[in-house]
């Protein structure tokens, strides 16, 4: 089993900036990849930034350029520094980790931004 447990979403105006933050605990010990999804009241559940496997990045095409995906593996904490911020970037943010072929989701954190 894996848990993931977000904190850092909030209430922001447009341009300003968040951090989220994403604890692992649990059998982590072959996190297959680790990251950031998002989903809004008006679209379905998008990725934002992830490390894959093999420890490149990805990002959705919305957020690059704004959003900076990071890591502490001393810590088995997953970061994502939010700039720019926009009022369509509001959305329920999930954490994510696929581990030995599982799926694991956080409980989301609210993010949103006031224009």
């Amino acid at each position: 089993q894996v848990q993931l447990v977000e904190t850092g979403g909030g209430l922001v105006q447009a341009g300003g900036s968040l951090r989220l933050s994403c604890a692992a605990s649990g059998s982590i010990f072959s996190v297959a990849s680790m990251g950031w999804y998002r989903q809004s009241l008006t679209k379905s559940r998008e990725l934002v930034a992830a490390f894959t496997s093999g420890g490149s990045t990805n990002y959705g095409d919305s957020v690059k350029g704004r959003f900076i995906i990071s890591r502490d593996n001393a810590k088995n904490t997953v970061y994502l520094q939010m700039n720019s911020l926009k009022p369509e970037d509001t959305a329920v943010y999930y954490c994510h980790a696929v581990v030995l072929l599982y799926d694991y989701w956080g409980q989301g954190t609210q993010v949103t931004v006031s224009s």
